[in-house]
């Protein structure tokens, strides 16, 4: 299939289409705005459904009862937004429905700017809303693969049947890069009637689906708790993703960094390489769960000395990576979160400060 030129926004809301997702709710935020934009004109078009609500609130639950009744749904929003749905998210999880989030980040804390950020990774990652829940957090570096995570995040949500974040920070959303669509994804999930509100009369059953996150027995809600704890450990097990980036070479110093600025990090390796300085990504593309094996094994690889977590934010990945190195080699971080992407340049500067 020939490759199209789309603005990141837009063709996330394509992905989803593809995907079979035909329940779209959300309410506008920059700097995400655009894919409710395109969903409005696309989703009639294919027999879908695309509803703005009166708030992130509203949204969250009507993600809700979509989820609950098995159909494929997803919103968008930006980082106020999201905090405005964590309610919903926890119900969701704790009811164990499938959804999609997407996080176009912007700046924070409070109204913050427009512009990209990466400060709502523990928003993500440690919850956001209340109790012992987790999202499956998915971060593309680009535009072709938040269409390519966009498309699984239907799959994943499915298996575990809970909801699947995808965050991007808000430039994936604004640029435009050529993209390839997958294979269409719009398979129905196969279990949905054992537990969703799919209607007694459609199952031709005489038993009630009952979808709830409330246990006022004590018992029943550690075993649900338990329940979602074993669906966690599972994705550790089978849906860890990462890249390594220069990795195969005997690198003094390893950073660890995803998104728009894993990329930014990318341009500064090649610029240092040839200075014959040579330096290891180790790229999460899943934020929960997140790739601790991985970043012990390059982090404790004989030729490395240091490593240095790169976000825009004021550190907050770096927690991650320094329990994943479990004091085997120094943790240093960079982060800048006022809406600018630093510059290869002033990587390869701080590489260079630490060799």
């Amino acid at each position: 299939m020939a490759k199209v030129l789309m603005k990141g926004n837009e063709a996330i809301g394509e992905a989803a289409i593809r995907a079979g997702c035909k329940n779209y709710f959300a309410y506008p935020i920059t700097p995400q705005s655009e894919v409710a934009e395109y969903l409005a004109k696309r989703l009639p078009e294919v027999d879908g459904v695309f509803l703005q609500g009166e708030s992130e609130v509203a949204v969250g639950y009507m993600i809700f009862g979509a989820a609950g009744a098995g159909e494929r749904v997803m919103t968008t929003s930006s980082s106020p937004g999201i905090s405005l749905m964590s309610e919903a998210l926890s119900y969701i999880a704790g009811a164990q429905c499938p959804a999609v989030f997407v996080n176009i980040m912007r700046g924070g804390p409070g109204l913050g700017g427009i512009l990209p950020s990466q400060g709502d990774y523990f928003q993500a990652t440690k919850g956001g809303g209340h109790g012992d829940y987790h999202l499956l957090v998915l971060a593309p570096d680009g535009v072709q693969e938040a269409v390519e995570m966009t498309m699984s995040a239907f799959t994943l949500a499915e298996k575990y049947r809970g909801p699947v974040m995808i965050m991007g920070d808000g430039l994936i959303g604004q640029m435009m890069e050529p993209v390839e669509f997958p294979e269409d994804l719009k398979t129905e999930p196969s279990d949905k009637d054992d537990w969703a509100t799919t209607g007694m009369d459609n199952r031709k059953s005489g038993k009630r689906n009952l979808v709830k996150s409330l246990f006022l027995d004590p018992t029943e809600l550690n075993n649900n708790n338990l329940a979602l704890k074993a669906k966690y450990d599972q994705m550790k097990k089978e849906d860890v993703q990462y890249e390594g980036y220069n990795t195969d070479t005997d690198y003094k110093v390893l950073i660890v960094s995803y998104g728009t600025m894993s990329r930014v990090c990318k341009t500064a390796i090649d610029m240092m390489k040839e200075e014959g300085i040579e330096v290891g990504l180790l790229r999460p593309k899943t934020l929960f769960p997140f790739p601790e094996k991985a970043v012990f094994d390059a982090a404790t690889k004989e030729s490395c000395k240091s490593v240095i977590s790169i976000e825009m934010s004021m550190g907050q990945m770096v927690e991650d990576v320094e329990r994943c190195v479990k004091g085997q080699r120094e943790v240093d971080f960079y982060g800048e979160c006022g809406g600018d992407i630093p510059t290869p340049e002033k990587i390869t500067d701080i590489i260079k400060r630490l060799l």
